[in-house]
Order: structure tokens, then C-alpha cells, then sequence
């Protein structure tokens, strides 16, 4: 169940990532163009925030299920070690941060009243939350 676990996020990661940029370059050039908001902007940015919720509840499950998640901060050893600290802390607070801000700039678009509104509250909280999850990603893991 780990592993399988552990290959779901980090797959999932490459497409939360790519439709985190397609999101924000699709709504900053609707912004900047000055056409409305219409269903298909909706549901774009909807993909983007469905995958990075499931990408969150998936990687939750992983950090309590993991034998590196949760055990390191409970060993007592974590905050010294930049890794561990990486793991255990940093990873998971700040992107359930950026997943949060990434929930309010969707919830923002929703109750706006005009097209921009909509566009630059998308564009413009997505991506704050992607600048977070970009400098919590465990680069060395993910591409070594």
C-alpha cells in the first residue's frame, strides 16, 4: 500500500504541476485580454483545484502511513536535520498552505462580479500556491 501510495503522489505531482501553469497562463491571458469569464474558464480552473485537493489527500494519507512522515518529527531528530525537517515539516505545512490559498482564489472567482475579477483571483492565487509547492518539492527525491 506505501509504495503504491507513494507512486501516486509523486505521479500526480507532474500533473497537478502542469495544469497549475496551464491554469495560471490560460487565466492571465484572459485577464489581459479583456474577454468574459465563461463555464469552460470555470471548469478549467476546477481541474486544476480538483487535482491539487486530491494531490493534498493523497499525500496527508502518505505522511501518516509513511515510515518518514509523521516518526520523524515524533523521534525528536528532525529539526536538525535540513532532509528530515524537509520531510516531516516544511513539505506538507506549506503545501497545505498553498493548497489553501489556491481553494480561496477559486472560492474568490466564484462570487466576483466581473470577468477580470475572476481571472486575476484564479491567475493570482494559483500562482502564489504554485511558487510554494515549486520551493517545497524534495527535489533531490523526485528527480534522483
Amino acid at each position: 500500500m506505501y509504495t503504491g501510495l507513494q507512486h501516486a503522489h509523486s505521479g500526480l505531482a507532474y500533473l497537478v504541476l502542469i495544469a497549475l501553469i496551464v491554469v495560471i497562463f490560460l487565466m492571465l491571458i484572459g485577464s489581459l485580454s479583456g474577454r468574459e469569464f465563461t463555464e469552460k474558464d470555470r471548469k478549467i480552473a476546477l481541474i486544476a483545484f480538483i487535482l491539487s485537493h486530491v494531490q493534498l489527500l493523497l499525500g496527508l494519507i502518505l505522511y501518516f502511513v509513511s515510515p518518514v512522515g509523521l516518526s520523524l518529527l515524533q523521534g525528536g531528530g528532525a529539526m536538525s536535520d535540513p532532509a528530515a525537517r524537509l520531510t516531516a515539516l516544511e513539505h506538507p505545512l506549506i503545501n497545505i498552505v498553498a493548497i489553501v490559498l489556491i481553494t480561496i482564489g477559486y472560492s474568490r472567482a466564484k462570487k466576483a462580479q466581473t470577468s477580470r475579477a475572476k481571472f486575476r483571483s484564479i491567475y493570482m492565487l494559483y500562482a502564489v500556491g504554485l511558487v510554494l509547492i515549486l520551493s517545497r518539492i524534495p527535489w533531490s527525491a523526485w528527480l534522483g
